[in-house]
């Protein structure tokens, strides 16, 4: 017997998902990195793609249909400009959500047109994941119960790729054969030196556009005084679940770091970690104070 707020019969205790997917707003370079995020919080049961995949610009989810086992949900533009597969998705998410078998959902959009099936499912005692990029709006962001931007998730090139992209960049420019005669006048080589600032301009690397946010030094410390005890000290665990419910779309590793006690530990000067250990126990918990 399976319950909506419960866990399945059996002695598997994992939560049930269901995973549907806006192919029209989501990219197909993340599933795998998505599809392993979404193992960290249950058992993918559904797993269903929706979109127009007789149009040319979903040849790359077709690729990944079968070997993530993605089950596609055709459906046809009716009219131009108008988008009917925000329509289909949330009618299925309806359905699957009155049968009563599944603990949450992963909706996996950077469209604000989800925000209110977010806010059904939730209202309905279901955990609401949301996947999408960084320029998804807030009021979709805001409506799950956990948010995880989907740049975080994209593989990252081999180390020699790296190498090899960087001294590509870094490469100093050949002088061009028009140098020769530029000693004959003054005003000439004068002239050349706006063109070669911009050509310098130009080798430098820009700045990634998924580079590290700045540290949310303030909603940290927030955190961190809500959870602590008389001395200062606060659980991890706490924090961290604190930290998701005021900001859902919270994630270490949109600050350079893939786990919340790095964060903390490579910022000694804001902030103290310390592990101890559980009495009659091996295992460790990690607490964290103020500096």
């Amino acid at each position: 017997m399976k319950t909506r707020n419960g866990n399945p019969g059996g002695d598997d205790d994992q939560q049930r998902l269901a995973v549907l997917i806006d192919a029209d707003n989501a990219q197909p370079a993340v599933i795998a990195g998505l599809l392993a995020e979404v193992a960290k919080f249950g058992v993918a049961s559904v797993k269903r793609i929706y979109g127009d995949f007789t149009s040319t610009h979903q040849t790359q989810w077709k690729k990944e249909l079968l070997r993530h086992s993605i089950s596609p949900v055709q459906q046809f533009a009716y009219t131009s400009g108008k988008n009917a597969t925000d329509s289909s998705l949330i009618i299925d998410a309806m359905d699957l959500m009155y049968t009563g078998r599944f603990n949450g959902f992963c909706l996996v959009s950077s469209d604000s047109d989800f925000t209110r099936l977010a806010q059904r499912l939730r209202e309905e005692g279901l955990t609401v994941y949301g996947f999408g990029e960084r320029k998804t709006p807030d009021a979709f962001v805001t409506a799950c119960d956990k948010f995880i931007y989907t740049e975080v998730l994209r593989p990252e090139a081999p180390p020699t790729e790296k190498a090899t992209a960087a001294a590509a960049a870094n490469a100093p420019v050949p002088a061009k054969k028009a140098a020769r005669g530029r000693s004959r006048n003054t005003p000439a080589a004068t002239a050349v030196a706006p063109a070669a600032t911009a050509a310098a301009a130009a080798r430098a690397p820009a700045k990634p556009a998924d580079a590290p946010a700045s540290l949310p030094v303030a909603l940290l410390r927030q955190a961190i005084e809500e959870a602590s005890d008389d001395n200062g000290w606060a659980p991890l665990g706490t924090v961290g679940t604190y930290l998701t419910k005021v900001k859902p779309d919270f994630d270490p590793r949109l600050y350079g770091q893939r786990k919340l006690s790095d964060l903390f530990k490579h910022n000694p000067r804001q902030f103290t970690v310390e592990e101890r250990g559980l009495p009659g126990s091996s295992s460790r918990s990690v607490f964290v104070k103020l500096a």
